[in-house]
C-alpha cells in the first residue's frame, strides 16, 4: 500500500503504477540512466515506452525512439520536451543502427529499451509487427562502449559472434522481467522503494508526481471482459484502466 499523491487523479496513478516500475526498474537499477547518457528507446509510442522517454529526460538523457506507424511518429514528435531524434520503421527502409550512429556520431548509444527483437531472418519471422523489430545484431551495433542493452525479450539467444562483440564493447546485457518482483522477499523492498519515490518524492524521480501515461477512455466494469481480450491479443496501443 502506498499513498497516492493528490495531484494524481485514480485512473493515472492505476495506469501508471505498471508502466512507472518496470521503467524506473530498467532505467535506474539496470542501466542507472545519468545526465548526458544516450537512451534509445524503441516503440516510444506505447505506454511503457511514453513512461521511460520521460523518465529519462527527467533524469538529464538524450532520447532517441523508433516508431512504428505514422500515428506514432507524430504523437512522439509533440512531446515536450522533444527527444532528439523519432526513428520512423514503419516502411521497414530505414536503418536503427545507421540511424543512431549518424545520431551519436559514431559513438553509438549508452543505453537501449528494446520492444522485442528479431532471432531470425526476415523469411522465417510470421507476424507483421515482428518485421518491424531490430534485429539483435543491430542493437549490438548501435550500442557504445559500456553500453547496457536492457531486452523484453526472453527468448533471446546470442551466439558466439554476438558475445564476443558485447566483450570487445564492454556491454551488458539485462532482462527486464515484470514479476521479478514476487521471487524474493529482498527485491520486494525495492519495489516498494519505487513506489514511495513515486508517490513522496516530487524532487526525484516521482514517476506519477510528474509524468504522464499513455491512457485510453476508462472502461466500465461491463466491458472489462472485451477489453481484457483485446489486450490479450495485443490489440491495445494505450493503457486500459477499468473504472468501477
Amino acid at each position: 500500500v502506498v499513498r497516492k499523491p493528490e495531484k494524481v487523479c485514480w485512473v493515472e496513478a492505476a495506469g501508471t503504477v505498471r508502466d512507472g516500475v518496470r521503467a524506473y526498474t530498467a532505467l535506474h537499477y539496470l542501466s542507472q540512466v545519468s545526465p548526458g547518457k544516450t537512451v534509445l528507446v524503441m516503440d516510444g509510442a506505447s505506454p511503457f515506452g511514453t513512461i521511460a522517454i520521460q523518465l529519462a529526460q527527467h533524469r538529464g538523457a538524450k532520447v532517441i525512439s523508433t516508431a512504428y506507424s505514422l500515428e506514432d511518429k507524430q504523437y512522439l514528435e509533440r512531446l515536450r520536451p522533444p527527444v532528439a531524434r523519432v526513428i520512423d520503421v514503419s516502411n521497414g527502409k530505414i536503418d536503427v543502427a545507421e540511424s543512431c550512429l549518424e545520431e551519436t556520431g559514431g559513438l553509438g548509444v549508452d543505453i537501449v529499451l528494446d520492444a522485442g527483437v528479431k532471432l531470425y531472418s526476415a523469411e522465417d519471422e510470421s507476424t507483421s509487427k515482428s518485421q518491424l523489430l531490430p534485429h539483435k545484431h543491430d542493437i549490438i551495433t548501435l550500442l557504445g562502449v559500456g553500453g547496457h542493452w536492457i531486452t523484453t525479450e526472453k527468448n533471446l539467444q546470442l551466439d558466439p559472434p554476438d558475445s564476443h562483440s558485447l566483450f570487445h564493447k564492454g556491454a551488458t546485457v539485462s532482462f527486464l522481467n515484470d514479476e521479478i518482483w514476487n521471487l524474493s522477499n529482498i527485491q520486494q523492498g525495492k519495489y516498494l522503494y519505487i513506489l514511495l519515490m513515486q508517490a513522496c518524492s516530487p524532487d526525484t524521480s516521482a514517476i506519477l508526481f510528474h509524468f504522464r501515461p499513455q491512457l485510453d477512455e476508462p472502461i466500465p466494469l461491463y466491458e472489462a471482459k472485451v477489453s481484457m481480450e483485446i489486450v490479450q491479443k495485443n490489440q491495445a496501443r494505450k493503457r486500459q484502466v477499468i473504472q468501477f
